[in-house]
Formats: C-alpha cells, structure tokens, sequence
C-alpha cells in the first residue's frame, strides 16, 4: 500500500521517535506504545479544525526532536525507557464519516493486538466510538472501563439527522456493548448540555459524571480516587479519553466547542499522570486540539504534555512493577540543604 505520509503538515513522528507502519506488523512487533494519527473534524457541531490536531501535537514542543524527554517529576525518560513508535495518520476524508471510522478502528484494533498500547492524536471525539472499539476487540466487548475527560458528556443520540458525530461517540460505544454504561466514569462535565432527556438515558445505563461543581466542592483527587475503584471493578483495563475541552478556555483556547469554568492545565496533566500510573491503561486519545483558533501554541502544547504525561506515567509504572518500588510524589528532585 502507498504512503501517502501525514494528511495535514510535515510528515514528522511524534518528537521524533521511529517509525512504524500499522499495516505491518513487524515493524511494531516490539513496541510497548504506538502513536497513531486519526486527522478526522467532519463530526463537529461547531467549529472544525480538529483535523490539524496530530501534526500541531506531535510538533509543537520548544526542545529538540530527539525522542528523549526526561520526566523530571518521574524520574522516568518514556521515549527511551520504553518502546514508543509513531505509526503516522490513519487516511481519513471528512465527507465518508463511516469509512474513516472503520480505518480508524481498523488501524487501532491492529496495534492493540500486537500488545501495545495505542495513543491516538485527534481529530474530534468522534473517533472515541473506532478509538475503544478497537481496543475492546482484542480485550474484549465489557471488559474495559472508560475514563473519560470532557467538558460534555458526548451522549448524544442523532444529531443533524446522524447517528455519528462528536457529540455522541459515548452513547454509541455503550449501545454496542464495546464499553459498560456502569463502568463509565465522565470528569469534568459543565455548562448547558445535554437536556434532561439525554440525562435520564445516562442514569439508566449507570455512568458515573462528575460535574465541575462537585470536583470543586469535594476536590479533584478524591473523585479520581473514587472513580478508579469503580474504573477497575470486574474489567480487565482501563481506556483514557482526554477531550481538551475539559480544561478552562483561558489554559485550552484552541478548541472547537470550549466552555468557561473547566479544569486547569496543571490539573488535567496531573491527573493523567496519576490515571496511567496508577491504573492498567490499555489505550489513550487526546482530542479537540483545534489549531486555527489557538492562541500562541497554548493548546498545542497542552496536548504535546498530554501525550508525555500519559508515557510517563506508563513508563514509570512498568519500572515499578519490575524493581519493586514505588513512586512517591512528595519526594524533592534536589535538597540542597545541609
């Protein structure tokens, strides 16, 4: 098959680690991570522009493209310490939601069962439904949780007369079977939708949505910590699904549909850090970097640290588990007091 390279910008990997290609296997035969590309924006309400997503996050970084980052607060340099290849973009058009939602799935259920964990650049959230699908076809269908990170909670049933877009990925990985509506866990939900109807669907399917409201009021980490109880009941993994939008517009600005009133960016990487150390993640997506309506690379970067969280936090849990020790947050990087 031809490669075409990236769809939208220079043909680079993420931060300039190896290439692999996903319709061969050997060449990702050993990889603990693979990134891969889903540049698709034709399910978005609003504004698009999501397309431009995976170049500006594989690209926007003030150091050099090396593929190494030392993680200063982990200890751990991920693009070294493990396995991680960037498979480039699955080929999407915008007019066939369907056929590039089936490449999609396609590529991602491909490198998940290689045995690598799959952390997919988007593109809108309408790539969540092929995104956990895939992985759930080498897990298997109810046997992974969803922790899902969103300023909207993308329940949605038919929207502009479709069943497919970015608001609705959630309802259809639930109605498929792909992912448990009682070991679906939403951080971060705020503003005005959905209506009461949509609500009502959700709470007979028993997810779990922590409103902004609640977070602040009962803090951050202790939803995290209870929703990880929940995340790991009776499910073999755990996939990440990181909407941008689930930060405040002033620390995420370039982002189709954004919200006031979210998390910080500080927050949002700290508690990626914490859910893919803590938890057997099988998956990660980050969405919604919406480059045109960026201001000074401010999302880009974000979602650039995302993705470093997340191998970080991966990394730093497989070192762990091999050496028996364990991570302690509270520990200075220097002291230079005598």
């Amino acid at each position: 098959m031809t490669r075409y390279g990236q769809m939208f910008g220079p043909d680079i990997t993420f931060l300039g680690v190896d290439r692999c290609d996903v319709n061969d296997p050997g060449s990702y035969a050993d990889a603990d991570v693979v990134i891969l590309g889903a540049p698709f924006d034709g399910g978005t309400s609003h504004r698009p522009g999501a397309r431009f997503g995976p170049n500006a996050i594989r690209q926007t970084c003030y150091l050099p493209h090396d593929g190494s980052r030392p993680s200063l607060a982990m200890r751990v340099d991920a693009l070294q310490d493990i396995r991680v290849l960037d498979a480039g973009d699955v080929e999407t058009y915008a007019g066939d939601i369907e056929g590039s939602l089936r490449a999609i799935e396609d590529a991602v259920a491909r490198i998940s069962a290689s045995g690598a964990i799959p952390i997919v650049l988007g593109g809108d959230h309408t790539i969540a439904l092929p995104d956990a699908t895939g992985v759930a076809r080498h897990h298997g269908f109810g046997r992974i949780s969803m922790l899902h990170f969103d300023a909207h909670a993308d329940t949605g049933d038919i929207e502009f007369g479709h069943l497919h877009g970015h608001g609705q990925p959630m309802r259809r990985l639930i109605e498929s079977g792909a992912i448990r509506g009682d070991r679906f866990l939403q951080i971060g939900l705020r503003g005005y939708w959905p209506g009461p109807d949509i609500l009502d669907w959700m709470a007979g399917q028993r997810m779990r949505s922590y409103e902004m409201t609640e977070i602040v009021h009962r803090g951050l980490d202790t939803c995290l910590t209870e929703a990880y109880g929940i995340a790991l009941d009776d499910c073999d993994g755990v996939y990440l699904s990181v909407d941008v939008d689930v930060c405040d517009p002033g620390h995420a600005p370039g982002t189709g549909t954004p919200e006031p009133g979210g998390l910080s960016a500080r927050q949002l990487l700290d508690a990626v850090r914490r859910t893919c150390y803590e938890l057997p993640v099988v998956g990660v997506e980050i969405v919604e970097v919406a480059p045109p309506y960026d201001h000074a690379d401010i999302t880009a970067y974000l979602g650039n640290r995302v993705v470093l969280e997340a191998l970080s936090g991966i990394a730093r849990r497989r070192k762990d588990a091999a050496e028996g020790t364990r991570w302690d947050p509270s520990q200075p990087l220097l002291d230079g007091r005598r």
